[in-house]
């Protein structure tokens, strides 16, 4: 165990740079055998994993759970920080700045002269900014800026509102209708009688009711 292991060894208490410190040691030469062998691709399931068990611990109100679970979500960008300092890429440092940087830009009404003294103006404002700094001049290139690795529905809803944002979403009368025609179709095609399985479908849905009711009372 060479001394900057030992000094990092069975501390009271740790800090941030202490973590910056013991990923160096494990990326090091005589480093551990696996963290020296990662990549940003190797490691890119393990950010994913790991954010959707701080949502768990969101979900469930665990506290202690939440704590662990957002000091593995930021081990993972200590992590991937490391690699790309090793590569002369960024540093941790610079993700710092870059994201202090970003919440002093897009709050001008905490750092600077502008007034928004409601959340819709906050967020108006921060949308702005995003495009600007972003040199998003076209509705297809924000529409274009939500990541397609996010779960389709959820990419699927943040498409739909932003366009809804910038006006073009549909009027709800013409959301419902291409549902059912779109249903009717998928019915045709398959062989299913639509006035049939909506007839079927409000039997069992008032079965479903009245056993929960029954159960209820015993």
């Amino acid at each position: 165990m060479n001394e900057k292991a030992k000094e990092l060894t069975g501390k009271a208490r740790y800090t941030i740079a202490d973590l910056l410190s013991i990923m160096e040691l494990l990326r090091a030469e005589d480093g551990c055998p696996w963290d020296k062998e990662q990549t940003h691709e190797s490691i890119r399931s393990n950010l994913i994993e790991e954010t959707y068990e701080v949502v768990e611990a969101i979900d469930t109100a665990d506290s202690a759970l939440l704590r662990e679970e957002l000091g593995d979500v930021l081990l993972q960008v200590v992590f991937h920080a490391r690699i790309s300092e090793e590569a002369g890429d960024f540093t941790f440092d610079d993700v710092c700045d870059e994201v202090a940087r970003k919440l002093v830009i897009r709050h001008p009404h905490i750092f600077a002269d502008v007034e928004a003294d409601t959340t819709d103006k906050v967020l108006a404002n921060w949308d702005a900014i995003k495009a600007e700094t972003k040199h998003r001049d076209t509705l297809a290139d924000t529409l274009n800026s939500v990541p397609r690795t996010l779960p389709s529905l959820m990419r699927a809803a943040k498409i739909a509102k932003k366009a809804a944002k910038a006006g073009y979403g549909k009027p709800l009368d013409h959301v419902v209708g291409d549902l059912l025609l779109d249903i009717a179709t998928l019915c045709n095609e398959n062989g299913i009688d639509p006035e049939k399985a909506l007839y079927d479908a409000c039997d069992r849905r008032i079965l479903d009711v009245v056993a929960r009711e029954d159960a209820d009372e015993n």
